[in-house]
């Protein structure tokens, strides 16, 4: 079961990690790979967001005085790093539950975070805006693509540039991402992810073309089982991030 037409809310994706919302910040727990994964992702923000706005590379803040929503924010893996690097922060999920481990784990490091269970397309219709928008792995959970890039298109300020991060969709990303990650490793909740709702660079790429904004960059990221960590590729077969901005 689904929201309605005019929603981007998929009713099954939320109760999934509703499910889930206590193991959030569990590093050895259900969502370790997401504690892997974010060295990786929070690296290419920085640089990439740096490089935008020709912020201070060596600033302990280098981003104080720009606003941030990470939407999908889930438990707040990448809301905190972004608040600890100045940003003010608004973290939006679907589900409340979600927003409540998030809300609770910030207040337990002293961070300030505007947390929010709403959704895209009720932040555009508020009027929100951001400099900077993170769109990471959310866009392959949601029910209606097109109307929650447009939404977060609307909701970026001229100049302002937008991550979304996604899963390819092609037969290697099964094997690995679906096959191999939640059948084989046990990495992730079977069920997790559904091959059909991946989104191809090409796809995604059209995509933000059709909201107004430009796509600066398209990047890879390739696991390395015996690090144990993840890094930048060109390969973007299975796991990539695209940087898209809106003209001044």
């Amino acid at each position: 079961m689904t929201g309605s037409p005019a929603s981007t809310i998929d009713d099954a994706e939320v109760a999934r990690f509703s499910a889930l919302a206590a193991e959030w910040w569990d590093e050895s727990g259900k969502f370790r790979p997401l504690h892997r994964f974010n060295p990786a992702r929070l690296a290419y923000i920085r640089e990439t967001v740096l490089k935008r706005f020709g912020r201070d590379v060596k600033a302990r803040r280098p981003f104080e005085g720009l606003r941030l929503l990470d939407i999908g924010c889930g438990g707040g893996l990448l809301s905190e790093p972004m608040a600890r690097l100045g940003f003010a922060v608004l973290g939006a999920d679907a589900s409340e539950k979600n927003v409540k481990t998030a809300s609770a784990h910030a207040a337990e490091q002293g961070l300030e975070i505007d947390y929010r269970a709403t959704t895209a397309e009720a932040l555009a219709e508020a009027g929100e805006r951001f400099d900077v928008i993170l769109n990471m792995e959310v866009i392959e959970h949601v029910a209606d693509k097109a109307l929650f890039l447009k939404s977060c298109a609307a909701m970026l300020k001229p100049g302002g540039i937008m991550i979304v991060a996604t899963l390819n969709r092609t037969m290697k990303a099964w094997a690995l991402a679906i096959v191999g990650a939640e059948y084989v490793l046990g990495w992730l909740p079977r069920g997790t992810h559904e091959w059909a709702k991946f989104v191809t660079p090409a796809e995604l790429r059209d995509a933000l073309a059709g909201t107004g904004l430009s796509v600066e960059e398209l990047v890879g990221l390739a696991y390395n089982p015996i690090s144990d960590q993840w890094k930048r590729s060109s390969d973007t077969d299975v796991n990539y991030m695209m940087a898209a901005t809106k003209a001044a």
